[in-house]
């Protein structure tokens, strides 16, 4: 039996056909998001913006499952009749208005060219002065709200977003009569969900997004939602009461999408998370194992038994039970850029391409710790954790007029792998285990150099995914768990994911240097990010020349 994982990434999607029996993967197709830059729609007067066309997820869908399930019928013993169950994962939070048929705004000709109409990408920060308010009639009114996600909303969450298009576009807002997460859309698509309110909405999203929890009743109540605005209390209505971890299904695939994708009717869906929570599956994780799914951003997740009881961890993007696995609490932390960071310096700055991207690599590889004196502040799409704040820009200091491209490119590199110290740091601190550090995402398959920095920077062993494609593969892994073909996630982890050979070990001597150039970045991290506003920084400089000065 065979099961389809569909991956919802920032510029494309992926669909892959695995087997339930190993994971082997039979299958797999991609496919680039025509609309916007690179699938994204932007707007040239708002750097914050970053909005996706639903049209593109939708012929997304159909053309890369079929597509997936031609490479598959090429192996032998694969038959389309013998697929039990197919999975969705998807970026978040991305919610997208819609009307009472759950049909996009963004579909019907009149609003096509609206960008308050579109999804609105996880990336999409033009709601910080709204998070900043929800944050503070939170922190006055609801404490308990916000003590789950660190104590600050984010501008690339559910409300915030959702409150931005009410101040901005208020006939957008009123257009919509409900608002769906992208997670929970497409698998809503797929079941032939016609009615919003009949959405199975993935609690991945909910938890970690949009102040949900059981223990408080769900959604914010309508009297806190008001404190925002009386017309998001009214919406409360539109949405929904109760979501669901993994072990409920969305649905069954609908016979229109059945046939348009060439799968038997009446396969069970499974229910939508977020692309890192379904690739923290498919990395095989697992108490003491923190996934790290690095891409154009990074989202670290790790867990926790529901059996424990877990501190509120300031700065981090939530605590939520059965967010990435049933019976376990999913913690989740994340960096808002890392590839974009180095795409931006390679791509932007350098003008260059792929193969400038290998040559400053190589030459990277060839540098010594601290040589070139320089230190970065991994904040060029602002800071998702442990700051929680997207008003934060990026830093680079040290430079002379001997700096060279390559010595920047690893300085970029550098502030990344300091910004994932401090969240492990902080979870840490907070008494979640993480022993090892299992990595996923093409950056960490492709860029050995990359990998070793990070080892040497977290001084923990860091682990490669089996599978290239972590996120589909867990979301392949949930469908085959709700298809029967596994009697539990742990089992289903064991036959269907696994480890790839290479290990990152830390390297002592450089160790030792990034320990030095980390209490650096701290400085600069606890200075600029707000947390000592008496820091004296007029040391920095000559301290990063001695550093320099001592890898002669």
């Amino acid at each position: 039996m065979f099961t389809i994982g569909l991956d919802y990434g920032t510029n494309s999607v992926r669909a892959l056909v695995v087997r339930c029996s190993d994971g082997a993967e039979l299958g797999s197709a991609v496919f680039d998001y025509p609309s916007g830059r690179q699938g994204v729609l932007l707007d040239p007067r708002d750097h914050n913006l970053a909005r996706q066309h639903p049209g593109d997820h939708l012929r997304g869908l159909e053309k890369s499952v079929r597509a997936a399930l031609a490479a598959a019928k090429k192996q032998k013993g694969f038959d389309a009749r013998r697929v039990v169950g197919i999975g969705v994962d998807t970026t978040g939070s991305s919610p997208l208005p819609v009307d009472k048929t759950n049909t996009p705004l963004a579909l019907y000709p009149k609003f096509r060219d609206n960008l308050h109409t579109q999804c609105w990408l996880w990336k999409d920060h033009t709601a910080h002065r709204e998070a900043a308010r929800i944050t503070a009639l939170a922190a006055e009114h609801r404490p308990r709200y916000i003590a789950k996600c660190g104590n600050t909303y984010s501008s690339e969450w559910f409300w915030s977003k959702i409150w931005r298009c009410l101040d901005i576009a208020p006939r957008v807002f009123a257009a919509a009569h409900s608002w769906v997460e992208l997670a929970d859309w497409i698998p809503s698509v797929l079941a032939g969900v016609r009615d919003p309110a009949a959405i199975r909405r993935g609690v991945c999203c909910a938890g970690h997004k949009a102040l949900y929890a059981d223990e408080w009743g769900g959604l914010p109540d309508k009297e806190f939602l008001a404190l925002l605005d009386p017309r998001l209390a009214a919406l409360r209505d539109r949405l929904y009461e109760k979501a669901h971890d993994a072990t409920v299904s969305a649905g069954r695939l609908c016979p229109r999408w059945a046939g348009k994708l060439g799968l038997p009717a009446g396969i069970p869906v499974a229910i939508g998370e977020m692309d890192v929570h379904y690739g923290a599956i498919g990395s095989g994780v697992a108490e003491g194992t923190l996934v790290k799914v690095i891409g154009t951003s990074t989202c670290d997740c790790a867990v926790v038994s529901t059996r424990k009881t877990v501190a509120d961890i300031p700065g981090i993007c939530g605590i939520v039970r059965g967010a990435i696995l049933p019976g376990y609490f999913g913690i989740e932390a994340g960096q808002s850029a890392v590839g974009d960071i180095f795409k931006w310096w390679v791509e932007t700055v350098c003008a260059g391409d792929g193969s400038l991207h290998r040559r400053l690599a190589a030459e990277v590889a060839a540098q010594k710790p601290g040589r070139a004196g320089l230190l970065a502040l991994d904040w060029n799409n602002g800071n998702r954790t442990i700051l929680v704040d997207q008003r934060l820009t990026g830093l680079l200091l040290g430079q002379t007029l001997h700096t060279t491209r390559a010595e920047i490119y690893r300085a970029l590199i550098e502030a990344t792998a300091f910004g994932a110290r401090a969240i492990v740091e902080r979870i840490r601190g907070y008494g979640v285990p993480v022993r090892r550090i299992v990595c996923a995402g093409g950056i960490a398959e492709k860029d050995p150099m990359l990998m070793q920095i990070y080892a040497d920077v977290l001084g923990i062993p860091m682990h490669l995914a089996g599978s290239s494609q972590a996120c589909a593969l867990g979301a392949a892994v949930s469908a085959a768990v709700l298809a029967g073909e596994h009697k539990d996630f742990p089992a289903a982890q064991r036959k269907m994911t696994r480890l790839k050979k290479t290990v990152y070990r830390p390297r002592t001597a450089a160790r030792k240097t990034y320990d030095r150039l980390y209490a650096l970045y701290r400085k600069l991290h606890d200075a600029f990010g707000g947390l000592d506003k008496n820091a004296d920084l007029s040391a920095v400089m000559k301290d990063l020349l001695a550093i320099k000065e001592s890898q002669s």
